[in-house]
């Protein structure tokens, strides 16, 4: 595809009620369906009907906060992804279904089991967000008390990777014969042992479910710190990543697609889908007036709890008014990159903790855009055509509204800009992304036992 003809990929981040740590409060939020299947359903359909490549689930094993006040005023309850998928692949046709699930608290056939399901089911349209978890309140959660260290963390990710693409691949696309004459469901020639034996897992294999629709459902990935970005260069498909600028997207843009080819991959095969938090307003007056209501709604002690846990550092002991205090990457052991992005921040526009946790309680750290469509449209349309991404992960402030006036306002204009598809035309995400469905490994290299 050339880059006249590139289209812009959009995911769309479920996060009910809304993004915005105070969206439950917003006079339009629907605050008390967020266990309502009928209205995510809703929202499923209405991110198809904008032609979205996928809608996005992140996921934790534990509450937000620990803080009694902070988990009062902020959103502790969320339906868990795998279910909450397989419900919505039945009310939708050809929107992808991404869904997190970490590599800290998991082990790979489970993993490899349920997305492979889940593809089935779909027919095609699972994706993967691997995550490793970070916060404290997890690791109590999983018979621990600390959380596992940093580069830790990513060890046991890359291996965990590596046994779901096995497992996925311990099928053969014709395993299945279905010859009811000799009496022959499968072919034992094309099922698989892995017999993976490494530092974190032991698993002989193979999977109890044929190979998934689309080979391997899609893996996607997040995280800018080097062993996250060494990850994603070697085993991700799509990366969701967080930037302030348009120079720091297009370094991040340009180094992860450079690494790709010390692992055998053309930039082609990874899409760079950075996070957008959209205030749309039809004025520019209007848009300015949105965001003041948005930041108005934060309450300081919830503010100050999630900018803690986003930076791995407690804030709960300084001035909310005062600059944000001089800490190191080196001291914290949850996300760096998001920490080393956020602190940058700070510095760059000396903001104080309140002003600080105002900007990033609703993109989480990711861009803000704000304005009238045409203007989120021109913000979108440089970054793309720029270097700086291959599409956007849309996180809207609050639900049902931010995401219909995006649907309605915006994504008409990147279509009439020739930017964003006006129909389907994959019957797989895979496809919907332009991504190529992979070759099985496992029996090109012949690493397997067979099975006699």
């Amino acid at each position: 595809m050339t880059k006249r003809n590139r289209e812009i990929k959009l995911g769309a981040f479920f996060q009910i009620p809304g993004h915005q740590i105070g969206a439950w409060r917003h006079p339009k939020a629907a605050a008390d369906q967020v266990m309502n299947f009928q209205f995510i359903k809703k929202l499923a359909q209405t991110a198809e009907r904008g032609k979205f490549d996928m809608l996005f689930l992140a996921d934790h094993s534990a509450v937000k906060f620990t803080d009694k006040l902070a988990l009062e005023q902020s959103v502790n309850t969320s339906f868990e992804p795998f279910t909450l998928l397989s419900a919505l692949s039945t009310v939708t046709e050809n929107i992808g279904l991404v869904g997190t699930v970490s590599t800290t608290y998991n082990e790979p056939f489970h993993v490899a089991r349920r997305f492979s399901s889940l593809d089935h089911i779909s027919n095609g349209r699972a994706g993967w967000n691997v995550v490793t978890s970070y916060q404290e309140e997890e690791a109590r959660n999983f018979n621990l008390e600390k959380q596992l260290l940093h580069s830790t963390r990513y060890q046991r990710a890359e291996e965990f990777v590596d046994v779901v693409k096995k497992l996925w691949d311990s099928w053969e696309d014709d395993a299945l014969v279905f010859d009811k004459e000799s009496a022959k469901f499968a072919d034992s020639s094309k099922m698989h042992e892995i017999n993976h034996k490494g530092e974190w897992f032991t698993v002989a294999g193979p999977l109890n479910i044929s190979r998934p629709i689309q080979g391997h459902p899609v893996v996607v990935e997040a995280g800018a710190s080097e062993a996250g970005m060494e990850l994603a260069a070697r085993t991700a498909e799509v990366v969701f990543t967080a930037w302030q600028t348009l120079e720091e997207a297009k370094d991040f843009y340009r180094d992860l697609k450079d690494r790709m080819g010390k692992y055998g991959r053309s930039p082609e095969e990874l899409k760079i889908m950075p996070g957008i938090y959209p205030v749309i307003g039809r004025t520019v007056e209007e848009a300015d007036e949105n965001q003041k209501l948005l930041n108005n709604l934060i309450p300081e002690e919830a503010g100050v709890a999630l900018l803690s846990r986003m930076i791995g550092f407690d804030l709960s002991g300084y001035d909310v008014d005062g600059q944000f205090p001089d800490v190191t990457v080196e001291k914290v052991n949850a996300g760096k990159s998001r920490f080393q992005l956020i602190k940058d921040k700070a510095d760059r526009e000396g903001l104080t903790i309140r002003q600080l946790y105002q900007q990033i309680a609703g993109a989480r750290g990711h861009r803000e855009i704000k304005g009238t469509p045409e203007q989120i449209a021109d913000q979108m349309q440089e970054w793309f055509e720029n270097g700086a991404a291959d599409g956007f992960n849309v996180m809207p402030p609050y639900f049902p509204g931010g995401l219909d006036d995006f649907v309605d306002l915006v994504i008409p204009i990147l279509q009439k800009r020739g930017l964003f598809r006006i129909e389907y035309t994959g019957k797989t995400l895979r496809e919907n992304l332009g991504l190529k469905r992979p070759a099985n490994t496992l029996v090109e290299g012949k690493n397997f036992v067979q099975i006699n």
